[in-house]
């Protein structure tokens, strides 16, 4: 028997049962690990933890403990999310971790947006999408959570151009995206709890019901609502599908089931500035793999494929730019 299996045997009665069977890893990386197993062989579960030997945080500095109850108030407000069961101190057997129901839905982004399966429910998928987050910016931020990062979209877009200075990068396209965003930049006069990385890919839907569990709340924070709402739309999570809304879905869909599930009204032009802002992050960022691949610092294939993907947010901003001219 593994040590971690070993653990989440002796975890087991807290979750309800007395043996842990076909544990296997999902899916890993720096931040954190995903496993599943069964409880007592009946019960699908989902392991999500920190890999030991690393810092006690994620990368993003969240720690999971902290994840684990941001989705427990989003819960509260009726989100849909995954049930956590257990929460693991970073000094026990298990180590830095929680343990939260298994969820039956599909999060491939492509499948969601383009795959017949999905194509009776996914005109109401935009909808959902909304409610969901009406219900996790509902989040009282009051003394009940722990303390979170905070960030306007001046702040956010210091951050990037940060980042973008540092590789050296000189590209046309960002820098008037910079300076078009930085002189049109909103205040943030209504903060809320933000998901952070509300994104087809990050959602579960089920092909009958639709969606069914908001994922990886990694990099969850306070700040503007429409955020959260231009990410989801960003050209660059749309997967092939032809809709602006993770490429299953309209804005005005998006913005009605807000309203619907009690979120205070968001003009669109307030969420086509943050779908621009998240255009021109994930350019940053993609130029940021590049740059790791063209240095050595990662040679991966995967670098220097997602490096070349600036491009396509060039080619969105554009779009959205001369939108807005």
């Amino acid at each position: 028997m593994s040590d971690l299996q070993a653990a989440l045997t002796d975890l087991a009665p807290q979750l309800g049962g007395t043996r842990i069977e076909g544990l296997r890893r999902l899916s890993g990386g720096a931040s954190q690990e995903t496993w599943a197993f069964s409880l007592d062989g009946e019960r699908p579960l989902i392991l999500r933890r920190k890999p030991p030997g690393t810092a006690s945080v994620t990368g993003t500095a969240t720690p999971l403990a902290t994840e684990a109850a941001l989705i427990r108030a989003a819960a509260k407000q009726g989100a849909p999310v995954p049930e956590v069961l257990a929460i693991c101190d970073p000094d026990s057997d298990v180590g830095e971790a929680y343990v939260m129901a298994a969820v039956e839905g599909e999060t491939l982004g492509k499948r969601i947006a383009r795959d017949d399966n999905f194509a009776a429910i996914r005109p109401k998928l935009a909808f959902q999408c909304g409610e969901a987050l009406a219900r996790i910016h509902a989040i009282p931020l009051d003394g009940s959570l722990p303390p979170l990062n905070r960030s306007s979209a001046l702040e956010e877009l210091a951050k990037y151009e940060t980042v973008y200075r540092s590789l050296g990068a000189r590209r046309p396209i960002l820098e008037a995206a910079f300076r078009y965003l930085k002189d049109r930049a909103p205040p943030l006069d209504r903060p809320v709890m933000l998901h952070g990385d509300f994104r087809n890919g990050n959602i579960m839907f089920h092909p009958e019901t639709g969606l069914a569990a908001v994922l990886d709340w990694e990099l969850v924070h306070i700040g503007d609502p429409a955020e959260d709402m231009g990410w989801v739309c960003t050209a660059s999570w749309r997967f092939g599908g032809q809709k602006p809304v993770g490429g299953f879905g309209d804005y005005a869909d998006l913005l009605a089931g807000y309203e619907a599930a009690g979120g205070t009204p968001i003009p669109l032009e307030r969420v086509l500035y943050w779908q621009m802002l998240g255009s021109l992050k994930w350019g940053v960022m993609c130029e940021g793999m590049y740059a790791s691949f063209a240095n050595g610092t990662d040679p991966s294939v995967e670098r220097a494929m997602i490096g070349r993907r600036t491009s396509e947010c060039e080619i969105d901003l554009m779009a959205l730019l001369e939108r807005a001219a």
